[in-house]
């Protein structure tokens, strides 16, 4: 079934190289994505979705004008927000009666070849599957490369090494089937994507003030960190360059990052030296530190590598070991001082006696009889203490492989509320920072329960909205709570009931609709305004990789600014009459994008994605120049990492020249 509604205002103009696309999905991504390419990239799109609705968000139709006008709600909040997002959810605005133009929307249980048939992918530029299913997506894609070679796919998927795989060979059959293919476009006909991967970055550092993001390109480390202002007027250090200007609100825990305020001065995204130096007492995020990446190392576990002595034995039975060996020390001692015999040899007789295996003291002096009788009681003593040193060993070895449970004194940590493919991501995330976590699940057999137990991550079984179990996880010490499940209420009510506990807790969460969210933000500001509340999308976080993926360009990643999103990506000079010919500093305009670096490997040696490790030469240097100097005029042949908005990136692209294939 088809549907075609009314149009919207603000759309972008549709570029004359840019083709048809479409994007199949069953959630949230399917439909951020499709706006995304319509209102950012002005592409004409086909939304593919399964009839009926969502089961997980059932107060959100996905048929008729029901989903045109919750399309037409996100696009005009798009249209609000300049095209860097909107709230932090899925559901936005509230123009009810908006429609979507060129959003064309085909119902269809399967992407079958006669769904991807009536959608058009024979003759689309582009297609993207966004089902949560990996399988479902697998086949689709295999599907898709057979009806259309030339078709350029952007696979989501869980499996990471499941998907470079599928990449290889999605592009070997590319490959194959159109041999007049160049290089370009088959670096760019097959895109494997997670949006756990994407968004996870992000909900972790919501829970930490002042952390950084980091995002790896060609071997390096790029880290924007978040810094506070340094008061009294000054200006924040702007490290290597300033990526954005934060709102007054941020570092304000009743304010809600700009948006609430008509009056607050929101967030500014690549601002120029004169809007900074006007900022004064607002944060910033800034380009920290490029650094060598090494080799990806398994998170660390909770506890060290090893099973410690402390999670074998219990503290009170080394407590008693502790005393068992001073009582047999100080007996030794005696031993010697009384019979005047040789300290060795009176340790030796002790432990003889100690055990019951030495001959009675008779005939010997009455100290040495005394001792022998005070050994023997130490020997009682230590009977039991063996024999509970083993009970314990073995039931440590017993449980080794189940999921451990909270210490006693643990603080400083952060729990974590569902175990998914979100929070499984999220969970390894917080550990390769170092930072403790306690996990809350109540299904036994989540995603994320093996990685935590891999982890040695202690994880509390049970429903969050039920009482005792929070303070299981020790929340009443814990340092924020971080809400991933996929029901608002419940993360809501984990929420309010965290606050009660501990009203100045730090709370992240995750919320479908953005109403609803709002809703949540006033209210939990009223009843605690010296708390810090956010709350962030998957879906808002994870679709300008998709849709720049789908535009055939490289994101090496993206980091959210508040409720807006700014991205890292690889750019041919070639063809972009807003970079070719300029200098560095000419290129950079205020608001919509900045070169960063410059890839100075010939273009016949550049490995085809910067993020992609070189096998054969894994310790090679990287080629990118990030001290550029500001008169460099940028050429045809070079590759740039610029940091982009949104508007910004897909302005490059729409404007884009058409450039002959070089011979």
């Amino acid at each position: 079934m088809l549907g075609h509604v009314p149009s919207l205002p603000q759309q972008p103009q549709r570029s004359p190289f840019s083709g048809h696309m479409v994007v199949c999905g069953d959630d949230a991504l399917a439909r951020r994505l499709a706006v995304e390419l319509r209102y950012v990239y002005g592409e004409r799109v086909t939304l593919v979705l399964p009839p009926g609705r969502d089961t997980r968000s059932p107060e959100l139709p996905l048929t008729g004008r029901g989903l045109a006008a919750l399309l037409g709600r996100m696009s005009s909040a798009m249209n609000r927000n300049g095209g860097n997002g909107g709230g932090g959810a899925d559901a936005l605005g509230d123009d009810t009666n908006a429609g979507v133009e060129a959003v064309r929307i085909l119902e269809a249980p399967e992407p079958s070849d006669e769904a991807f048939e009536e959608a058009g992918v024979g003759s689309a530029a582009a297609l993207a599957l966004v089902y949560d299913d990996d399988e479902r997506n697998i086949r689709a894609a295999l599907t898709a490369r057979r009806i259309n070679p030339r078709l350029r796919l952007v696979i989501r998927l869980y499996n990471r090494k499941l998907g470079q795989h599928l990449e290889t060979l999605l592009d070997q059959a590319a490959a194959l089937a159109t041999p007049g293919l160049d290089r370009a476009a088959l670096d760019a006909s097959t895109t494997v994507l997670s949006d756990a991967d994407t968004a996870a970055p992000a909900l972790a550092a919501t829970v930490l003030t002042g952390s950084s993001k980091v995002i790896q390109a060609e071997g390096l480390l790029l880290r924007a960190a978040e810094r506070t202002p340094p008061g009294g007027g000054q200006i924040a250090d702007p490290g290597l360059c300033t990526l954005a200007l934060l709102s007054s609100t941020t570092h304000d825990p009743a304010g809600t990052e700009g948006s609430d305020s008509s009056g607050d001065e929101g967030p500014r995204l690549l601002p120029d030296e004169r809007q900074v130096a006007a900022a004064t007492g607002r944060g910033t995020i800034v380009l920290e530190a490029v650094s060598q990446a090494g080799p990806p190392g398994p998170p660390p576990r909770m506890g060290g590598r090893g099973a410690p002595l402390g999670q074998v034995f219990s503290r009170r039975l080394r407590w008693s070991a502790l005393g068992v060996g001073l009582a047999v020390l100080a007996l030794a001692i005696a031993s010697t001082l009384a019979t005047g015999d040789d300290p060795l040899h009176a340790a030796y007789l002790t432990l003889l006696d100690l055990f019951a295996m030495g001959d009675p003291a008779t005939g010997e002096p009455i100290a040495r009889q005394i001792i022998q009788l005070l050994s023997g009681v130490a020997g009682l003593m230590l009977l039991p203490l063996l024999v509970a040193a083993v009970l314990e060993a073995f039931g440590s070895l017993r449980t080794a492989s189940s999921l451990r449970r909270p210490p006693r004194g643990l603080s400083g940590h952060v729990v974590l509320l569902g175990l998914g493919k979100i929070g499984t991501r999220v969970l390894v995330r917080l550990r390769e920072l170092g930072i403790p976590v306690v996990c809350v699940e109540d299904d036994p057999d989540a995603r994320g329960i093996a990685v935590a137990r891999r982890l040695r991550v202690p994880v509390v079984l049970g429903d969050v909205t039920q009482e005792g179990v929070l303070e299981a996880a020790k929340i009443q010490r814990s340092r924020a709570l971080l809400a991933l499940t996929s029901i608002d209420t419940t993360n809501l009510e984990a929420a309010l009931y965290a606050r009660s506990v501990k009203p100045d807790l730090r709370v992240a969460l995750r919320l479908y609709d953005d109403e609803f969210a709002t809703a949540v933000y006033r209210t939990l500001r009223t009843a605690h305004p010296h708390a810090v509340t956010r709350s962030r999308s998957v879906s808002h976080l994870a679709a300008p990789a998709f849709a720049v993926a789908m535009m055939g360009r490289q994101i090496l990643g993206a980091i959210p600014v508040e409720r807006k999103v700014m991205l890292f990506a690889a750019v041919e000079v070639a063809g972009h009459p807003q970079l070719e010919g300029r200098t560095v500093e000419q290129a950079f305009r205020a608001g919509a994008w900045r070169v960063l670096a410059l890839d100075a490997t010939p273009p016949e040696n550049r490995r085809p994605q910067l993020t992609a490790p070189d096998p054969d030469a894994p310790e090679h240097p990287s080629g990118l120049v990030w001290d550029l100097d500001p008169g460099y005029v940028l050429r045809p042949e070079d590759r740039v990492v610029i940091a982009a908005t949104r508007r910004g990136l897909a302005e490059l692209l729409r404007r884009r020249r058409p450039v002959a294939p070089r011979s």
